[in-house]
C-alpha cells in the first residue's frame, strides 16, 4: 500500500475518546492507538494533538477568568496526552509527549526540531498544552504544530464524518462536502475548525481532512488517500 501522506498531524477529539461514564474509554483508546501503530508500520510519521473537551471545555458555566480556564484546558490535554502515550507504548510504538509549558517530569519541552527528530526516528510525537497561551483552541494549536513540523496535511478525527453545509444533528437533509476550500468554510461560517485555524491553513497552504474517528481504521484510510471525509484545501 502506498501512502498519500507521509508526515501528518493527527488531531484527536478528546470527547471522541471519552466513555459515557468516564473521561477516557480505555478499550476505544487502545483501538485508536493500534490503528496509529499500523500506520507507523506503513512508514507514516505521526504527530498527535488531543483536545481536552472530555475533561474541561470552556468555563462550563463556572465564573472562572478566561486565561485561567484556558490553562485548565491545557492541563486537560496533558492528561489525555499522557494516557495516549502510555497506550501507544503498550501497543509497541515509541511515543514522546512535548509541551510548550514546563512540566519536566511529565513531558519534554517542545521544539520543532526535537519533534521532527523523533518523527524521523519512527516515534509518535504528542503535542500537549496547545500553544501554551490562552485564547487559542487546540484546533489552532494543531494547525500551528502541523506547519512547524512541515506536515503534509492536518488530519482532524472528530465525532462527525466531515464538513456539512448545516448541522446534520439538526437538519437530516444536511449535505456533506467531499471537498471544500477554506474560503468557502470561512464565508459560510461552517464549523469545521475554528476560524483562526482556517485562516492559518489558508494563508500557509496547509490542507486539512476532516473525518470520523468512530472507526479508527479511518486513520489508515485517510493516510492512503481514500474517501473518508471532507478535504479542506487552501
Amino acid at each position: 500500500m502506498s501512502l498519500k501522506y507521509k508526515r501528518v498531524l493527527l488531531k484527536l477529539s478528546g470527547e471522541a475518546l471519552s466513555a459515557p461514564d468516564g473521561i477516557l474509554d480505555g478499550e476505544f483508546t487502545t483501538k485508536v492507538c493500534r490503528a496509529i501503530k499500523e500506520c507507523a508500520e506503513l512508514g507514516a510519521q505521526i504527530a498527535i494533538v488531543i483536545g481536552g473537551g472530555n475533561i474541561w471545555r470552556g468555563r462550563q458555566g463556572i465564573n472562572i477568568e478566561r486565561s485561567r480556564s484556558d490553562g485548565m484546558g491545557m492541563l486537560a490535554t496533558l492528561i489525555n496526552s499522557i494516557a495516549v502515550q502510555d497506550t501507544l507504548i503498550k501497543c509497541g510504538l515509541d511515543a514522546h509527549v512535548l509541551s510548550p509549558l514546563q512540566v519536566q517530569r511529565l513531558a519534554e519541552t517542545y521544539s520543532p526540531d526535537l519533534a521532527k527528530k523523533y518523527l524521523e526516528q519512527g516515534s509518535a510525537v504528542i503535542f500537549a498544552c496547545g500553544t501554551g497561551n490562552p485564547y487559542f483552541s487546540t484546533d489552532t494549536g494543531a494547525m500551528l504544530r502541523a506547519l512547524e513540523i512541515e506536515a503534509d496535511i492536518l488530519l482532524c478525527a472528530k465525532n462527525i464524518d466531515g464538513v456539512y453545509d448545516s448541522d446534520p444533528k439538526q437538519n437530516p437533509d444536511a449535505k456533506r462536502f467531499s471537498r471544500i476550500s477554506y474560503d468557502e468554510v470561512i464565508e459560510r461560517g461552517l464549523k469545521a475548525v475554528d476560524a483562526t485555524a482556517s485562516c492559518m491553513g489558508q494563508e500557509n497552504g496547509m490542507g486539512m481532512l476532516v473525518f470520523a474517528l468512530k472507526d479508527p481504521d479511518n486513520i489508515r484510510r485517510a493516510l492512503l488517500g481514500e474517501d473518508v471525509g471532507t478535504v479542506v484545501c487552501p
